[in-house]
């Protein structure tokens, strides 16, 4: 199973809050955050064969540029799994991130998946119904270990085009 992540600039580790303005990026394999989940990503069989992020503020100046260089890195690779976060309570983040899996969802076989925390309950409510999204706690919470060993059961699922529901631990 092969899995590109997307990241704000925090979570790819390239930048904090004052990095407001990180272009679309790729890095190979994982990178960042990655190194919370890797363990689980490898028990499900996956490979993240790249690691991509930009911040929200270049994301929302250049919407149109990031979804198309996504879209064709995701079709170059042959990429199963776009998998967006996680997003925490980042709200941007899991904007921009919705946004990302909703355009790859409808251009590509690709098949994205946005991990956010129940503080998203706009963005949630937007899209819950047109694309995959796993509860995660917010950034502090509790129960991240046990999220993300969820997560990496829900990209299984996605994958193997079996049903999910709500035992899944998904926003429906």
């Amino acid at each position: 199973m092969r899995i590109i992540l997307f990241f704000d600039q925090i979570q790819s580790g390239t930048g904090g809050k004052e990095g407001s303005n990180v272009e679309l990026a790729v890095e190979k394999g994982g990178i960042g955050s990655y190194l919370m989940f890797e363990e689980y990503i490898k028990e499900i069989g996956g490979t993240v064969i790249a690691t991509t992020y930009c911040s929200d503020n270049y994301f929302k100046d250049n919407e149109e540029t990031v979804l198309s260089k996504m879209e064709g890195l995701v079709n170059k690779v042959k990429a199963d799994i776009l998998l967006c976060g996680p997003c925490f309570n980042y709200h941007n983040y899991a904007e921009m991130s919705s946004v990302l899996a909703d355009y790859i969802q409808k251009k590509t076989e690709c098949k994205p998946i946005v991990v956010c925390s129940e503080e998203n309950a706009d963005v949630i409510e937007k899209y819950k119904n047109d694309i995959v999204m796993v509860k995660m706690p917010k950034k502090g919470g509790t129960g991240l270990r046990e999220s993300l060993k969820n997560m990496a059961k829900v990209i299984k699922k996605v994958h193997n085009n079996e049903k999910l529901a709500v035992e899944d631990n998904i926003y429906l």
